[in-house]
């Protein structure tokens, strides 16, 4: 008995692998290109496609004289037609079995009924089987033929249904109960609505042949498929080509050369291939009323419609046939596969919130020394930056920026060569308000519905006509998940509106956002308003206002006033900054900028971007920021500060005393390292003087934090 594997079945079915040493299977490459020396010489450059199925495309019969097996490939096998979809030079490889009682004894009689009936497991019934689904699949039909009857008694003697029921895939008296309440279901309705030579429902209920399905096909005006549970079920299509069929099935059938070829569909709206099939009428089969009226529908729809339909699925069906749906997948593989051996991927999460994050490799933390050499040697610059999770933490208590982030605004403000913006989904009185200090601050508020270049000149709205109509059938609906939702809230802003659930439960307030967003989608889906869901938010926004159409207006203005700007600098966090990195890296292509800028996309996080480059938190964005204002690097300073305040936040309610050295520290860094404190919740100021530098004993630009009964340096 031969034991290594077969990779071409031309030599299992001609014989010839039993006379010749058995060839070995490539391993699996790990890398892209690379392949045993073993294998390089006969594998060439021929691509080599694996499919896995049930069973292998052969037929296999034994010689009775020689009492050897033969092989021969089984024409009709979907597996084999499937190479059609491939090009010529590719070798397939299929794996499978050559018997089939594993498949049709343990996955017919066993897998498939746990699949279709026990999954989801009930509570009530632990992991039995669930007897009233197996019952609706097949009871469904025929008490629908009863009310079909009854509802319309002139088809009586004109309409037959013919039941054909596979066996059952398990067995026990739960099965066994179903099959007799299927037939007393159908001696029922036969004896109301039958009489000698008709019967209303026949029951074929044993194994049928494949060619004698393709006569019911064929002769059938109308196929339903009424399942309760299904997969991709293959029968519709199966009908439709009997229905178009052959000059020999024409022949057979008495039907003129070229006739018209109509056909009918009722298919549940539970099966795999109902949405394919758009000409057919679809039904919920619980709905019994409902299946009756589609079904006389079917039967009394005009002639020429039922031709339409079918011409409609018929060209579906032969354009989409197994090479189409090979050749489709392929493509969909090799796009998804592209980069697949150039990528970075890292592990999140555990248990069922595990997830694997597949990130370029180009994506890479922003380099401080890389951005200070572009941002000295350029001339006019852009910088674009969000706020909230940006120069702010989210978890912040205090959501109005810190002196810190002031002092560096003012900083870069201050360079003629900059041009800075905070772009913004708060609203514009509250970025009006928190940077008054900042005069020569750009502010793009509402994610660019209202923008203002400097404190002094007026806001500017976005340009155009835009209707707010939508605002009163959006907020009776949010307010309907706020009631429900505890800790939510409704922020109304001039042009948007905000649905926030930090404060609720999480698991809970994201499942509501989750509905809100389905909801709101379906009652606005004809309105001007783009409805999006954020960091714990559900935002609604007018049809246009995003943070990278006013990016691409700033930069816009800049080139028209002769400022074409030759530096971009662009950080964020959200998902509404995704819109301000795609922008301005497309600043590049242009036309009207002269010359391409230097452009860093920057996003806080390591998480899938549009950016090019990340920074791990805030206390970075702002360590960067500084860096371009030419102050010296605190960082040490600062990261010490920020690991004890970490150490601190685990000792609720204790009294904080900040010592900082050098007279530059206590003037300069002072208020900063108050305002970083603050920020964690800590302390509200200075407990206490500052000593003198020799009474300490530390270097300068030390950072000291006492705490009652405990020093940390």
């Amino acid at each position: 008995m031969v034991s290594s594997s077969c990779i071409n079945l031309s030599d299992l079915a001609s014989g010839d692998m039993f006379n010749s040493p058995p060839r070995r299977i490539t391993r699996a490459m790990t890398d892209p290109g690379i392949v045993s020396k073993l294998d390089a010489a006969s594998s060439g450059c021929r691509e080599k496609k694996i499919i896995v199925a049930n069973f292998l495309p052969l037929q296999a019969q034994k010689d009775i004289n020689s009492g050897g097996w033969l092989f021969s490939f089984d024409d009709d096998s979907l597996l084999l037609q499937m190479k059609d979809g491939f090009s010529s030079d590719t070798d397939v490889v299929y794996v499978g079995s050559l018997k089939k009682k594993f498949y049709h004894g343990f996955c017919k009689k066993y897998l498939w009924s746990l699949f279709h009936y026990m999954l989801p497991m009930c509570p009530d019934y632990g992991n039995r089987f669930d007897r009233l689904l197996w019952q609706a699949y097949l009871s469904a039909n025929k008490i629908f033929a009863e009310k079909l009857l009854q509802q319309h008694p002139e088809l009586k003697g004109n309409v037959v249904l013919v039941q054909i029921v596979n066996p059952a895939r398990s067995s026990g008296k739960d099965v066994q109960e179903a099959k007799t309440e299927i037939y007393e279901s159908i001696q029922r309705i036969n004896n109301a609505f039958g009489f000698p030579g008709y019967e209303p429902v026949v029951l074929i209920d044993r194994h049928v042949p494949f060619y004698e399905k393709l006569a019911y096909y064929a002769f059938a005006e109308c196929c339903i498929v009424n399942a309760v549970r299904d997969g991709m079920n293959l029968v519709p299509y199966k009908y439709i080509v009997c229905r178009q069929g052959t000059s020999r099935m024409d022949e057979a059938l008495q039907i003129a050369a070229g006739s018209p070829r109509t056909s009918m569909l009722v298919v549940s709206e539970f099966i795999g291939c109902s949405p394919s099939l758009s000409g057919a009428i679809r039904v919920n089969p619980w709905n019994i009323d409902a299946v009756a009226d589609a079904l006389y529908m079917a039967i009394t729809i005009p002639d020429f419609e039922k031709q339409l339909r079918h011409e409609k699925h018929y060209r579906y069906v032969s354009s989409h046939d197994v090479a189409y749906w090979a050749r489709s997948f392929m493509q969909d593989l090799e796009r998804a596969c592209k980069e697949h051996y150039s990528k970075n991927c890292w592990g999140i999460g555990f248990g069922l919130s595990f997830r694997v994050l597949s990130l370029s490799p180009s994506f890479r933390q922003l380099s401080k020394e890389d951005i200070v050499s572009a941002h000295g040697r350029t001339c006019r610059r852009a910088i674009f930056l969000d706020y909230d999770g940006t120069l702010v933490r989210h978890s912040s208590i205090t959501k109005s920026p810190s002196p810190e982030v002031i002092l560096v605004l003012n900083n870069l403000c201050s360079d003629p060569k900059n041009t800075v913006f905070i772009v913004s989904g708060r609203g514009k009185n509250s970025l009006s308000d928190w940077f008054a200090q900042c005069e020569n601050l750009g502010i793009a508020a509402e994610h660019g519905y209202f923008i203002r270049w400097c404190r002094m000149s007026e806001w500017e709205t976005f340009p155009g006509a835009v209707d707010f109509g939508w605002k009163k059938i959006a907020e009776p609906v949010m307010k309907l998940y706020t009631e429900t939702t505890d800790g939510s809230y409704i922020e109304s802003k001039e042009s948007a509106l905000v649905w926030h659930h930090q404060n609720a439960h999480r698991d809970f307030g994201s499942c509501q956002a989750k509905e809100l967003l389905d909801h709101l989608e379906s009652v606005l889906a004809n309105e001007p308003v783009v409805i999006k869901r954020g960091r714990q938010i559900v935002e609604l926004n007018p049809q246009g206002v995003t943070k990278g159409f006013v990016t691409e207006k700033i930069l816009s203005t800049m080139t028209s006033n002769g400022k074409p700007p030759d530096f971009v600098l662009c950080i964020g966090d959200d998902r509404s900054d995704e819109d301000m990195f795609e922008s301005i890296s497309n600043a590049a292509c242009i036309s009207s900028l002269p010359v391409p800028p230097e452009i860093f996309a920057c996003t806080v996080g390591q998480k899938p971007s549009k950016a090019r480059y990340y920074l791990d938190d805030t206390v970075d964005v702002l360590e960067l920021l500084r860096s371009l204002t030419g102050e010296s690097d605190l960082s040490s300073s600062f990261r010490a500060l920020n690991h004890q305040c970490n150490l601190i936040r685990v000792r609720p309610f204790v009294r904080v005393r900040i010592y900082a050295l050098e007279s530059y520290l206590q003037e300069v860094q002072q208020p900063l390292i108050t305002c970083t404190l603050r920020d964690q919740g800590l302390v509200e100021g200075f407990s206490g003087p500052f000593p003198d530098t020799e009474d300490v004993g530390f270097k300068a630009s030390i950072v000291v934090a006492e705490v009652v009964g405990l020093k940390m340096v």
